[in-house]
């Protein structure tokens, strides 16, 4: 390995985020095995995931009697593949403090509205072809697996000035359906009626009443939607995880029982509400963990005025892989054994199926009368979990727009 490429790899932020210990014993342990440029790079890229996971750190597991390096990283490479494999525990995170990232919000004329489709859509998925409405870039949540850092500057949050305007000119087809989310670019709710946004997207929903808006959260701010007029083509979907995972991946968040308890009042209201399980983890005892929260819903709500229910795991690009690992920060969410499945990194499909077959089998009393769908993934697991697949994106699409306009349709049945 040159001089040059070596300073290239302990130039870059990830491995600035080792302790200074750490760099330079891993500086003079690579020179002294003569490590490949390649090897390298992967031994920095486990230290640093060591450091993450709060396991013991690269000096304290590298072997000091092996011959070179290749049988050092065969070895080293087993050792972090077994813990990859096992179900995520947080039992060393007890006496970790998250420092979350400090965020600037800004505000500033856009020139144009940022409507489009789903930024993560894919042809190699089954995919809802869902349209988003950018209302808010980044976001104030700082959730450690979020892929909207990779879309934008994590540290500030901005609102578009020209955004009440420019929804106004908006000009769509009154006979065509839409499918609409505002949870894309930053949470739907957590911002409150700031710069009048929730003002805006409300007279859009009412203007347009060929258009499903759904608000995703994982907020409690709840209190506009309470006190306003809400059009019934307005659906507010809440992003779920048992506590342990809030309380260490999902940081300054609402905890899972003020996103119920939310939920519920908008439920009660005369609000369809919905739920994402997404991402699920392969933590330990995870059946206990989300079956909690199964059961509760099946008790607590009333799959009349439930739109949805998804389900899909921690997936990610290499690009967010990269902005995770130059984080100086505790984090669990790649602590999984990564297999590459359409252009992403995610779970194993046995593992997939087996939580996901799971938890629909926990909703069980909701078949038939609450929509269900995977997120983001391969069709051959909707064979496993569902027992059908849709031939295409845009059929998937088509049924749910129907079962989503038929609750919004029972539901303005069963208030007049």
């Amino acid at each position: 390995m040159t001089q040059e490429k070596f300073k290239n790899i302990t130039s870059q932020e990830g491995f600035k985020t080792l302790p200074k210990t750490q760099q330079i014993f891993l500086q003079k342990y690579a020179s002294e095995y003569r490590f490949s440029v390649q090897n390298f790079k992967q031994l920095v890229d486990i230290a640093i995931d060591l450091n993450m996971w709060n396991e013991k750190s690269i000096d304290k597991i590298l072997p000091q009697d092996k011959q070179n390096s290749k049988e050092i990283m065969k070895e080293l490479k087993e050792y972090y593949q077994e813990l990859k494999n096992q179900p995520i525990k947080y039992d060393n995170f007890k006496d970790i403090t998250i420092k979350p990232q400090k965020i600037q919000i800004t505000s500033q004329e856009k020139d144009s509205l940022g409507f489009g489709l789903c930024p993560v859509a894919s042809n190699k998925t089954r995919c809802c072809n869902l349209l988003t409405l950018d209302v808010v870039e980044s976001c104030g949540f700082d959730c450690s697996y979020c892929s909207i850092q990779s879309f934008y500057n994590e540290s500030q949050v901005n609102f578009n000035k020209s955004f009440t305007k420019q929804l106004q000119n908006l000009k769509l087809d009154p006979n065509q359906t839409y499918h609409v989310g505002t949870g894309q670019s930053s949470d739907s709710l957590m911002w409150g009626n700031r710069y009048k946004v929730l003002d805006t997207l409300v007279k859009f929903a009412k203007d347009n009443p060929n258009v499903i808006l759904e608000f995703k959260t994982k907020s409690k701010n709840i209190e506009y939607l309470l006190s306003h007029d809400i059009p019934k083509n307005i659906i507010c979907t809440y992003s779920l995880n048992p506590q342990i995972i809030i309380d260490h991946e999902e940081h300054l968040t609402s905890s899972l029982d003020e996103r119920l308890q939310s939920a519920k009042k908008l439920h009660d209201s005369g609000i369809i509400v919905g739920f994402h399980f997404h991402p699920m983890v392969y933590c330990a005892n995870y059946q206990k963990e989300y079956g909690n929260i199964f059961k509760r819903l099946v008790e607590e709500f009333d799959p009349f005025r439930v739109a949805m229910v998804s389900f899909g795991t921690l997936t990610f690009t290499k690009s967010t892989i990269k902005k995770i690992r130059q984080r100086d920060f505790k984090t669990k969410v790649l602590q999984i054994p990564l297999t590459q499945t359409g252009g992403k990194f995610s779970y194993p499909d046995k593992t997939k199926i087996e939580m996901f077959k799971y938890a629909y089998k926990s909703l069980k009393k909701w078949h038939k009368k609450v929509f269900f769908y995977l997120c983001m993934e391969d069709e051959s697991l909707w064979r496993e979990v569902f027992g059908f697949c849709y031939p295409t994106n845009e059929s998937f699409e088509m049924d749910m727009k129907l079962n989503y306009f038929k609750k919004i349709s029972q539901n303005v049945d069963s208030c007049n």
